[in-house]
């Protein structure tokens, strides 16, 4: 595997990982909340810069169904990315407090919320548009195709949906998303590793909606030309 691409990947986790920590914010603590926050904007910075060749083309080529949806999850990526990074400088009362910023606190905190947890699901199903890239390079480990695994996989997949399903009605996240509920409620007698793995059971479970609608769209995209199968040998666009 070439260094550039083990480094996406690296940055990819890394991104992933800061993300479900940003959204344990009382549980980790205000201070490291913020320097979290400019930590993973930094890692989005190095991210496009690792997929500027997506960039340079955004206007160039023919826009199918795929590349539109993809194209559209992306600005609404960096929309959120930058509307957490703005009300993020206003509400910051540690890493960037020298900056002396007043006024505009409520509008700040609603923005926050509704690009944070916007952020997530939006984040996680672009992760699923590209999530065939991963298979792919998983695929080349494997020696030969299996039946049985192919299906544990499938299994767990369809485990990780159900729970990620009851966590996101269970953690009231739509009622953030839409700012219907503007007061995120943290229980701070739970482990924080069980609040963790909820919302990486949300982040999964938003990654396959993604992931299993670019493998509709696709096919439907290549239907004239005979079947495709959306597994480890397919071939997507350049991700970002």
């Amino acid at each position: 595997m070439k260094f550039r691409q083990m480094l996406k990947i690296a940055v990819d986790a890394a991104m992933t990982v800061i993300l479900l920590l940003l959204m344990a914010y009382e549980l980790i603590g205000q201070a490291a909340h913020e320097w979290l926050g400019i930590g993973i904007f930094a890692l989005f910075v190095l991210h496009h810069g690792l997929n500027s060749r997506w960039t340079r083309h955004v206007g160039s080529g023919r826009y199918t169904a795929p590349r539109i949806l993809q194209t559209v999850l992306v600005v609404l990526v960096l929309f959120s990315m930058l509307g957490s990074m703005v009300s993020g400088v206003m509400l910051s009362r540690h890493a960037l407090s020298f900056l002396e910023i007043g006024g505009g606190q409520s509008f700040a905190g609603k923005l926050h919320m509704l690009s944070a947890y916007g952020g997530v699901v939006l984040m996680s199903l672009h992760l699923g548009f590209h999530w065939n890239v991963m298979m792919g390079m998983a695929g080349k480990l494997v020696k030969a195709p299996s039946k049985q695994r192919k299906a544990v996989l499938r299994g767990i997949t369809l485990l990780i949906v159900g729970y990620g399903i009851y966590a996101f009605i269970k953690r009231n996240i739509g009622s953030y998303m839409f700012l219907i509920n503007q007061f995120a409620f943290f229980d701070f007698e739970e482990p924080i590793i069980r609040f963790l793995l909820d919302y990486a059971a949300c982040m999964g479970m938003f990654t396959a909606v993604g992931h299993y609608l670019s493998c509709t769209l696709r096919k439907a995209k290549r239907a004239g030309r005979g079947t495709i199968a959306c597994n480890s040998t397919t071939k997507t666009e350049e991700s970002v």
